[in-house]
């Protein structure tokens, strides 16, 4: 792993995913968490400050960048829930299927390898009646953004953690066998190739 991987991609990814209008979409979205919760590209712990101790048991943080749970463990020793992080991306829990009652997945699968294995194991290991809460961003539903889109992913990836900026979130949540419940869409504050919005809820 180089310097820039290392030290200045936590630091640029803690700002960026930590700015206004993100910051709002975490807090509208993630107090709806219960019960065991399982939070995929935990990264630098954005999320905990927001999950509601009197609904969640413990969460459970994957994420293969193990250099950003420095700052990740600092938040989860201020939120009065339990926390455990494994530095491994969700294929390599290994935990029990049904084990967990929600999944929260957060501006996180724009930058996974090969998402659809991945978020087949997420359905495998949520309860029956549990949830999937999630808030990405995605494929733009306008041409001439979905161009710029597919024009900048090469060159953004390798500056941004692998960050995909053209993925069809619903197709990929709906063809690993999630039911897609609720949905809201739509741009936040940005460059519009790295801001439109998916936020929604799925079970199985």
């Amino acid at each position: 792993m180089g310097i820039y991987d290392r030290y200045v991609l936590p630091k640029l990814i803690d700002t960026a995913c930590g700015m206004g209008d993100v910051m709002k979409r975490r807090a509208r979205l993630v107090p709806q968490a219960y019960g065991d919760v399982l939070e995929i590209g935990i990264g630098t712990g954005l999320n905990l400050a927001y999950y509601d101790k009197a609904r969640v048991t413990r969460v459970t943080g994957v994420d293969p960048a193990a250099q950003m749970q420095v700052t990740a463990r600092q938040r989860a020793a201020e939120i009065g829930i339990p926390v455990d992080m494994v530095a491994v991306d969700v294929r390599g829990i290994h935990a029990d299927a049904g084990r967990f009652d929600t999944v929260v997945m957060t501006f996180t699968l724009c930058s996974i390898a090969d998402p659809l294995p991945a978020l087949q194991e997420m359905k495998r290991v949520l309860a029956d009646d549990g949830r999937l809460l999630f808030c990405e961003h995605g494929l733009a539903p306008e041409k001439s953004v979905q161009t710029w889109q597919r024009r900048l992913t090469p060159w953004w990836k390798p500056l941004a953690g692998g960050c995909h900026l053209d993925r069809d979130i619903p197709a990929l949540i709906t063809e690993a066998g999630f039911v897609i419940e609720q949905l809201e869409t739509g741009y936040i504050k940005g460059p519009r190739p790295m801001t439109f919005i998916y936020e929604g809820v799925a079970g199985k």
